[in-house]
C-alpha cells in the first residue's frame, strides 16, 4: 500500500505506469515542446482526451507557435468535416432511398387503380389512323364514355337506380386535338342519338352487340367500350386513337379533388330525375352535386341531351380553368389526390393503360389555351318515327369534316408554327399544317408543269381516272401525269408528300375540289383519289352542284350553326335553366324546373 502511494507521487511523464488516463506523460517529448517554445500539450489535442477538457491557452509570442497552432486547429477542423461529410452523405442517400421507394410504390398504385380494354370491337374495319402532316405530326382523337354501370354497391347507391348490371354510355364526348397542339374540340354525340351501329366482338371473337340498322348510340357500351368506339368511328369516320371510361364515382371524387368545379344556373332548378337542386346564381359543386349537374337532362335547355351537354360543356370548361388556376397542377398533394381519384374512375384502351402513357396525353392537352378548346354537340334533329329520340341533322357531316381536316374551329384561324428545325411549311413554302385555312390561289404556289399528278379511281365507274388525268395535262400540269392502280373511297382527296402542300391545293383548285379535300399523304407523289361523290364530269363543283358530302363548309361558323359551340374560357356563361313542363312531382301534372323548384321546399339544395 505504502509502495503504491509511492509510486502514485511519482512525476507525470515519465514513462511509468502511473500516467493519469487521458493525458500525455511530460517527460523528455514535453520538455523538447517547451525548449523550443511551443505551448504544452492539452488534453484537447489528444484524439484520446477527455470531451469537456479545456485547452490550453496558447502562448501568443513566436511565429512558429501560431504556425503550429493553426495546423492543429486545421487537423481537428478535417477530422469534423469528415464526420459532417459521413452524415451528410448517409442521410442523402437514406432520403433518395425513401423517395425512390415512395414513388415507386405510387407508380404501380397508380397503375394498379388503371382498368383497360380492346380499343376496337367492331366485327370488321379498324379504329382507323391519323395522317401526319408535313413535318410527321398527327392529331389525338380521344373518346371519353361517361357510363351509367352499376356494377358496384357505391355506384348502385350513387346512380339511384336497379343494380341490374345493365350498361349505357351517359356521355360521349369525342376530343380532337390538333396535329400541332394550338387548338382543341370536345365534341359531344348526344346518348338519344339514333344512327346505324356495327355488330361487335369481344377480345375472344365472341358476338357481344348485333348490328343496328337504327340504334340508340348509347347502347353499345353494352358491347365495350370498344363497341362505343366502333359505333363512333362508324358515324364520324374519325380515326379514334384512344378512349377513355368513367364511372359514376369518378366524377365525385375528381370534383372534390380540385375542391369543387364553379357553375352558374340562369334560374333555379330542380329535376326530380337526378335530384339536382340549385338555386338562381352561381355555386361550387363537389361530390354528388357534381354528378347531379352533369346527369342532369330534364332541368336544362328543352329537356333533351342537347340542354344536358351544353350544361356538361360549362362544367368541362369550368374544371379545366380550376385545374389551371387553382394551382393543382403544381402541388404535388392536390396532384396526387387528383390522380389517385381519376384513376380508381378509369377504363383505358391498352394505348393508355400505364400512368406514364396517361401524363403524356395529359401533357399534350395541357399545351392548348383554354380559348383554343372548342366545345359543340353534333347537330340532331328529332327522329320521326320517334320525336323523344335525335337523329343525324343538317350540318353534322360538315362538322365531322372540319375536325377530321385538322381545322380549328372558333377562333382566328392561323397557319400552325412549324416544329423546331423544321423549314417554316417545307420548301414550297405552304402553310404548316392542314389546319392553315386557306387555300393560295390557282396560279400561285410552283409552276403546275412541274407538277405530276397519280390518279387513282375509287368511284366504281370505268375511265374516270384516264379522263381526269388528260383534264390534268390539259390544265397545264406535267405532262407525264399518270393513272394509277384504283381502290374503292367514299369520297374524292388529293394528297400530298412533305413539302408539295402548294401544288396539292393547286390541283384541288384546278378541279374544283374544296380545301378539305386537301391532306397531307404517305406516297411519293401528289396524287388524286376519285371517289364516289365524283362520277360524272372534270369539274368536281360542276359534278357535286358545290354540295359534294366530301366537302367541308367553307366556314366553320357555317359547320357551328345548331351546334352551341363555346370555348373553354367563356366564364361568365351561365346553364339555361328550361321553361318547358320537362318534369313532374308526385301528385301534379307537368311543370317546369323553376315551378319544381319552388314545390319542393322541403328538398335541400345541393349545394350552397
Amino acid at each position: 500500500m505504502i509502495r503504491g502511494q509511492a509510486e502514485a507521487a511519482q512525476p507525470a511523464g515519465d514513462g511509468s505506469e502511473g500516467t493519469v488516463p487521458g493525458q500525455r506523460s511530460g517527460g523528455r517529448a514535453e520538455a523538447r515542446r517547451q525548449a523550443a517554445g511551443r505551448a504544452p500539450r492539452s488534453p484537447v489535442d489528444d484524439p484520446a482526451g477527455t470531451p469537456g477538457d479545456a485547452p490550453a491557452e496558447v502562448p501568443t509570442g513566436g511565429r512558429a507557435a501560431r504556425r503550429a497552432a493553426a495546423r492543429q486547429q486545421g487537423r481537428r477542423d478535417r477530422r469534423r468535416m469528415r464526420r459532417w461529410q459521413k452524415v451528410l452523405v448517409y442521410g442523402v442517400a437514406g432520403v433518395l432511398v425513401l423517395t425512390v421507394g415512395a414513388g415507386g410504390y405510387l407508380y404501380y398504385r397508380l397503375n394498379g387503380n388503371i382498368k383497360h380494354s380492346q380499343l376496337y370491337g367492331g366485327e370488321d374495319g379498324d379504329a382507323g389512323h391519323e395522317v401526319p402532316d408535313a413535318f410527321g405530326r398527327t392529331p389525338i382523337n380521344v373518346l371519353v364514355i361517361g357510363s351509367d354501370s352499376r356494377d358496384s354497391k357505391e355506384d348502385c347507391d350513387i346512380g339511384g337506380g336497379a343494380c341490374d348490371g345493365g350498361v349505357n354510355a351517359d356521355v360521349n364526348l369525342l376530343l380532337h386535338v390538333s396535329a400541332d397542339r394550338s387548338n382543341a374540340t370536345v365534341l359531344s354525340i348526344p346518348r338519344d342519338l339514333r344512327t346505324e351501329l356495327p355488330g361487335c366482338k369481344d377480345d375472344a371473337g365472341k358476338s357481344v352487340f348485333k348490328a343496328q340498322r337504327h340504334g340508340m348510340i348509347n347502347s353499345t357500351l353494352q358491347g365495350g367500350p370498344g363497341c362505343t368506339v366502333a359505333a363512333v368511328r362508324k358515324l364520324t369516320d374519325l380515326p379514334i386513337d384512344h378512349f377513355v371510361q368513367v364511372d359514376f364515382t369518378g366524377v365525385i371524387k375528381m370534383s372534390d379533388a380540385v375542391g369543387g368545379v364553379p357553375v352558374c344556373v340562369s334560374d333555379n332548378v330542380y329535376d326530380p330525375q337526378s335530384h339536382l337542386k340549385l338555386s338562381k346564381g352561381e355555386h361550387t359543386l363537389q361530390g354528388m352535386a357534381a354528378l347531379q349537374f352533369v346527369r342532369t337532362r330534364h332541368g336544362f335547355g328543352d329537356g333533351t341531351d342537347i340542354g344536358r351537354s351544353s350544361a356538361q360543356h360549362l362544367f368541362l370548361g369550368s374544371m379545366i380553368r380550376q385545374l389551371k388556376g387553382a394551382g393543382t397542377l403544381s402541388n404535388p398533394a392536390k396532384l396526387l389526390t387528383l390522380a389517385d381519384a381519376a384513376t380508381k374512375a378509369l377504363t383505358v384502351d391498352p394505348g393508355l393503360d400505364g400512368i406514364t402513357k396517361l401524363v403524356g396525353l395529359g401533357e399534350d392537352i395541357s399545351k392548348v389555351p383554354s380559348d383554343r378548346i372548342t366545345f359543340a354537340t353534333m347537330q340532331v334533329v328529332p327522329d320521326p318515327a320517334d320525336t323523344d329520340r335525335r337523329v343525324i341533322g343538317p350540318g353534322a357531316a360538315d362538322l365531322f369534316r372540319l375536325i377530321k381536316d385538322d381545322r380549328p374551329l372558333t377562333g382566328d384561324p392561323k397557319p400552325a408554327d412549324a416544329p423546331s428545325g423544321a423549314p417554316a411549311g417545307g420548301s414550297s413554302g405552304a402553310p404548316a399544317s392542314p389546319s392553315a385555312p386557306a387555300a393560295p390561289p390557282a396560279q400561285s404556289g410552283p409552276a403546275r408543269s412541274g407538277t405530276t399528278v397519280v390518279v387513282r379511281n375509287g368511284s366504281g365507274v370505268t375511265g374516270r381516272a384516264k379522263a381526269i388525268a388528260e383534264a390534268l395535262r390539259q390544265a397545264g400540269f406535267a405532262k407525264d401525269t399518270t393513272t394509277g392502280s384504283g381502290v374503292t373511297a367514299e369520297h374524292s382527296a388529293v394528297t400530298y408528300p412533305a413539302g408539295k402542300e402548294a401544288a396539292a391545293k393547286q390541283v384541288a383548285a384546278a378541279l374544283g375540289l374544296p380545301e378539305g379535300a386537301v391532306r397531307a399523304g404517305d406516297g411519293a407523289s401528289v396524287e388524286l383519289l376519285i371517289g364516289a361523290d365524283w362520277t360524272t364530269g372534270t369539274s368536281y363543283q360542276a359534278a357535286s352542284g358545290g354540295t359534294g358530302s366530301s366537302a367541308p363548309a367553307a366556314d366553320p361558323a357555317t359547320a357551328l350553326k345548331g351546334a352551341d359551340a363555346k370555348t373553354a374560357d367563356d366564364a361568365g356563361d351561365c346553364a339555361q335553366v328550361g321553361h318547358l313542363n320537362t318534369v313532374s312531382l308526385p301528385g301534379f301534372g307537368g311543370m317546369t324546373p323553376v315551378q319544381a323548384y319552388d314545390r319542393s321546399k322541403d328538398v335541400p339544395d345541393s349545394a350552397p
